[in-house]
């Protein structure tokens, strides 16, 4: 495929970012027509006109749409907040600066002016934790409304053009919020396998900008429990000096909770992963993603930096951590490294090199962590390579080896994976996926990997639908069917797998999935937390999710789930649902409120050595909240979640030496748990990336020896107030 060449013959004006399109600043412009729809995927002409302008500039690189909207289609008026998700009238600029397929870049503007931006890396994965600074500016009239973007060279690192040009690619989206439709130019769609390599090749001329920033900040912290407070202060450096290097730096960084996680209760073997949104750690860290096909599987997870402490006390304090980016010819690398204090601080660092070649680039990484207190060093290296041999395969591999170095012992292990998409006509595609990791493999030090001890692969076909007859109140189907094999290291079936399942759109904008899983029986070898593996039944998990968007006043959610497992098997049927309305009072106010029951009545939770607890329990869940989009600066968010767990005692098992429970008369306790998060949020945006934020928060977790039901156990979680903080924080930053 030939690069598309943008006209840079004429001079070149500067933009004035107002939402207005004046034919004489877009003189010279790339002129983009043509779009076709990719949801539904039939790449069909988009049911409204759509135009769009490119333009490189010293500034930046400029975007601009023409949306025409008749009064027929409805407009969504909702107001949204930064990194929204909702389903509303707006376009999406997608962007690889480098042109390689490696990572790109997402900005979205709302027709009522919000904003949204994100990294793309993985062909097909959207990471909405980054914020970066861009200007945009919306327009309307009665016929309909436009847009204008400016993205600053500065905003990713980049490699250096020839003769002076460089190839990027791009791709221009617009979505309509009644439907869901959304139409685009190229034809690219993120629901297939290859996404980022799909962008149109543009070839503009080579800026280059440079930029010095610093972000100081500085918070106070008052401890409601304890009586006390705190104040911290510190600053982040962000220096760019020419396209080709970037450097990220922090000292004292504040971690301080602007950003409430989600409640998780886990009593499993398996950790549970959670995103990270600390800035310094979501600013182009696109670079350093190293995953598998195994969920949410990495080399460099942000979290363990300033994680838990080795030495048990709180949480590890950062002193300082740096972060450099550039290209050095068709290389691109990325340093990391990061100090925390005191004793039982630990050293994280990491080295990333990328290549690029013709329909393919490969990869490798290191990293190291040193971990004194605990007499531990853990080295990982991994090495990627994506090859696209043809317009319709793509295959993704893997190779990851550790070497753990833990009170003078030295351990070693490997894994990898393949994954290989295969296109076809008529809406059909294949995959074949095979993973292997080690029993000995060890990451979990500076990344995050599910389990070990793993072999894993799958064959998938699916066919997705899309013409669709017109009285169909589906405008698109996507069915899916799997099957797949699990095992350990050690030659034990885990299970065997059947699944379907069915993605569907709908003209009304709402969206449904379905999925069934058919499992064999097979053994549990985490469980008992090493001491023997358990032979478990065959059994059944099923799933639906219906999720519309706003109607009028109402949007809602509702998911259901049934499933079998534990020691019964098919003999005991658990289920759980959760019905989410959100009401909105304005166009800038809305309020949720949803609640969520499970029943598993075959819960198996581990005690001690090889005794597990069968018990029969029931949780209720509440999430509740409001979000109100005061202006264009100013948000105030309010969340509220709730947990009550019951857990009754059904029969106490030990397992013996060849996997079979048997039934225990030895004590085992009923159980409740208690958990709540309360959080409300005031931010302020003084300045791009400047905010100032006004937080109070109060939770509390208590696992108590009783089971009084789960909603007396919920309404209980009310009085919980284990931490009760007020947090004010002002950041502010200087570009220089």
């Amino acid at each position: 495929m030939f690069p598309s060449l943008l006209c840079v013959a004429l001079p070149v004006a500067a933009i004035e970012v107002d939402g207005r399109i004046d034919p004489g600043e877009w003189q010279g412009a790339r002129h983009v027509t043509g779009f076709r729809k990719v949801q539904p995927l039939n790449l069909e002409p988009g049911s409204l006109t759509t135009e769009a302008w490119i333009m490189a500039t010293p500034d930046g690189l400029a975007i601009a749409f023409r949306n025409p909207q008749p009064q027929s289609v409805t407009w969504t008026r909702q107001r949204v907040q930064r990194d929204f998700n909702a389903q509303v009238d707006r376009v999406n600029l997608m962007v690889d600066f480098d042109g390689d397929g490696r990572t790109g870049y997402n900005f979205t503007v709302a027709s009522t002016g919000g904003v949204s931006d994100s990294v793309i890396t993985n062909e097909n994965q959207f990471n909405d934790d980054w914020d970066g600074h861009w200007l945009h500016a919306v327009s309307e009239d009665g016929d309909g409304w436009s847009v204008e973007m400016l993205i600053p060279w500065y905003i990713a690192p980049m490699r250096k053009g020839e003769n002076g040009m460089r190839t990027i690619g791009i791709q221009l989206d617009r979505v309509i919020g009644s439907t869901g439709e959304r139409m685009a130019w190229p034809g690219a769609s993120f629901e297939r396998p290859r996404y980022l390599s799909e962008f149109e090749p543009v070839e503009v001329a080579q800026y280059s900008q440079s930029l010095l920033a610093v972000t100081p900040y500085v918070s106070g912290l008052y401890d409601n429990i304890g009586g006390s407070g705190d104040f911290e202060g510190g600053l982040d450096l962000f220096w760019k000096p020419n396209g080709q290097f970037q450097l990220t730096a922090t000292v004292n960084p504040d971690f301080g909770q602007v950003e409430s996680d989600d409640l998780v209760i886990n009593f499993s073997a398996t950790e549970t992963f959670i995103s990270d949104k600390r800035p310094f750690f979501t600013e182009n860290q696109g670079l350093f993603e190293f995953t598998t096909p195994s969920d949410d599987s990495q080399l460099l997870y942000t979290r363990r930096v300033g994680g838990p402490a080795d030495d048990g006390d709180g949480a590890g304090d950062i002193d300082a951590a740096i972060k450099l980016n550039g290209s050095l010819g068709g290389t691109k690398y990325g340093v990391f490294l990061a100090e925390e204090a005191d004793d039982a601080g630990r050293t994280f660092a990491a080295l990333r090199l990328v290549r690029d070649f013709q329909g393919q680039n490969l990869g490798a990484m290191l990293t190291r962590v040193e971990r004194p207190f605990l007499d531990r060093e853990a080295t990982v290296f991994g090495v990627d390579h994506n090859w696209r041999p043809s317009d319709r395969v793509s295959v993704e591999s893997r190779l990851i080896g550790s070497r753990i170095d833990d009170d003078g012992e030295t351990e070693r292990g490997s894994g990898g994976s393949v994954f290989v998409n295969y296109e076809m006509d008529a809406g059909w595609r294949q995959q074949w996926l095979a993973m292997h990791f080690g029993d000995t493999l060890q990451i979990n030090d500076f990344g995050y990997l599910a389990r070990n001890n793993l072999n894993y692969g799958h064959w998938q076909v699916q066919r997705r639908f899309t013409g669709l007859e017109e009285t169909s109140r589906y405008s698109s189907k996507d069915w899916r069917a799997r099957v797949s094999h699990t095992s350990n290291d050690h030659g034990q079936r885990l299970n065997d797998q059947f699944r379907i399942s069915r993605q569907s759109q709908l003209r009304d904008g709402s969206s449904e999935y379905m999925q069934l899983n058919l499992n064999s029986s097979g053994v549990n070898d985490r469980l008992t937390r090493g001491n023997g593996v358990i032979e478990m039944p065959a059994n059944f998990n099923s799933y639906f999710e219906y999720s519309r968007p706003r109607k009028g006043d109402w949007a809602w959610l509702l998911y259901a789930d049934m499933f079998s497992g534990g020691l019964a098997g098919n003999d005991k049927v658990g289920y759980d649902f959760e019905f989410r309305p959100t009401y909105f009072v304005s166009d800038a106010f809305s309020i949720y409120g949803g609640l969520y029951y499970e029943r598993i009545p075959d819960w198996l939770v581990w005690q001690r050595d090889n005794l597990v607890g069968g018990f029969d329990e029931r949780s209720v869940r509440l999430k509740a909240g409001l979000d109100w989009t005061i202006d264009t600066r100013q948000e105030l968010r309010i969340k509220l979640q709730a947990i009550g767990l019951d857990a009754e005692l059904q029969q106490a098992w030990r397992i013996d030496g060849s996997g079979r429970a048997v039934a225990s008369a030895e004590p085992v306790d009923d159980f409740s748990v208690r958990n709540l998060g309360f959080q409300i949020r005031y931010r302020y945006e003084l300045a791009p990336l400047s905010y100032l934020y006004v937080v109070y928060g109060r939770g509390g977790f208590d696992l108590t020896q009783d089971a009084d039901g789960p909603f007396p156990a919920l309404e209980d979680s009310f009085q919980l107030r284990d931490d009760e903080q007020f947090l004010v924080k002002l950041s502010y930053r200087f570009e220089i």
